[in-house]
């Protein structure tokens, strides 16, 4: 019994403290699943015309050469393949290791064509990244929202305990009616809530994953990286460098089943001083989250290092699309909106037990309900034991 109390006032608190800020979080990823449509909606993005021939290729080096004349006094930090590898992103910043981008570039990759300078850090989508992200306060939000992800995941495991004893005396999915509005409040805040349970595991879970990007990234610099680039340190940084598109061929060479996802160009903490740091992808839906870091000498353009993610970096890449419900398509984003809104109603219920004026009438039911679960155990006991 003393167990079972335990596990209510685990499950109560938790939730209470992490409620309001999963309730944020659920309203700002909602419109972040169908970003892209919204974005195209908005008119905020452009689509790549179809071509006939889709071998073709646009040439990098000449993307980089007008991106400069746009911007002469920028550097260029890095290159970006979209999903379906018919746009090249070019990201422009002040120095090639500023922190920020002072400017964004889409190219058809086929034709090389500019098809949109995109504007940066403004929009709806923006602002509802920035909220479901860090609270618009950097890394210390990332990390806050990262522990109200921990307690959430607490007043999950706790919910289904405290919901257990419930299940002796009610059908599955039972909603009273009979009696006060609170107790089919009750009835259907656990119904839903278990209802939902592995969805939110999965989507708690990856997002208290994804938090850590910006450490886990970090920590990947500090030590996979630093033991690629280790025989070049202290040497000079190249004056001249080879051709973008030759280090992304000799790349893209070393395994015909991949291709180039993005480029960090030299003086970028991926590249550092002397490489271009080409990040491969798979064809496949699985296998395009995952990423193989290949560094190409900035001078030669030939293949200088390449390592296997470590295993903390590829649960990340993993777990940054499955928290949008970015692997199925239309159908799978559809469900996980369908999801994300009947969480927002269980949070919602949730608050509205604890607020309203009998709220002690529902802890009673749940020690009641305890209890009955206790009664039951030990007759089961005494009939084994008999």
């Amino acid at each position: 019994m003393r167990a079972f109390k335990l596990w209510c006032l685990v499950h109560k608190w938790t939730s209470l403290l992490c409620t309001l800020f999963l309730l944020l979080l659920c309203l700002s990823g909602l419109p972040l699943i169908f970003g892209e449509e919204i974005a195209h909606w908005l008119e905020a993005s452009v689509t790549p015309p179809e071509m006939a021939d889709a071998t073709v290729k646009a040439d990098l080096d000449a993307l980089a050469a007008d991106a400069r004349a746009r911007r002469p006094k920028d550097a260029i930090q890095a290159f970006a393949r979209d999903e379906n590898a018919q746009a090249w992103f070019v990201s422009m910043g002040e120095t090639a290791d500023a922190t920020e981008s002072s400017a964004l570039f889409m190219y058809d990759s086929r034709t090389g064509a500019l098809l949109q300078d995109l504007p940066l850090r403004e929009g709806f989508l923006h602002v509802m990244f920035m909220l479901h992200v860090e609270l618009f306060a950097g890394l210390p939000g990332t990390l806050f929202l990262g522990g109200m992800g921990l307690l959430f995941l607490a007043s999950i495991v706790s919910g289904v305990v405290v919901y257990g004893p419930f299940m002796r005396k009610l059908p599955f999915g039972a909603v009273r009616h009979a009696g006060s509005p609170r107790l089919a409040w009750l009835d259907l805040h656990n119904l839903l809530g278990i209802v939902t349970l592995v969805w939110a595991l999965v989507v708690g879970g990856t997002g208290v994953i994804n938090t850590l990007a910006r450490p886990l990234f970090a920590y990947w610099q500090q030590t996979e990286l630093a033991e690629m680039t280790a025989p070049w340190q202290g040497k000079p940084a190249p004056v001249s460098f080879s051709s973008i598109d030759r280090a992304v061929a000799a790349a893209e060479a070393l395994d015909i089943q991949k291709e180039a996802a993005f480029v960090e160009f030299p003086g970028t903490p991926s590249a550092g001083p002397h490489h271009y740091a080409v990040f491969l992808r798979g064809r496949t839906p699985f296998t395009a989250r995952l990423l193989e870091p290949v560094l190409i000498d900035a001078e030669t353009g030939a293949v200088a290092a390449t390592r296997a993610m470590p295993w903390y970096m590829t649960v990340l890449l993993v777990s940054q699309p499955l928290h949008f419900g970015d692997y199925g398509g239309q159908p799978l984003k559809a469900l996980w909106a369908l999801l994300d809104i009947v969480t927002i109603v269980v949070l919602l219920s949730g608050l509205y037990l604890w607020w309203n004026k009998g709220h002690r009438a529902d802890e009673a039911l749940l020690v009641e309900a305890g209890r009955e679960h206790e009664r039951a155990r030990s007759a089961e006991a005494g009939a084994v034991r008999r």
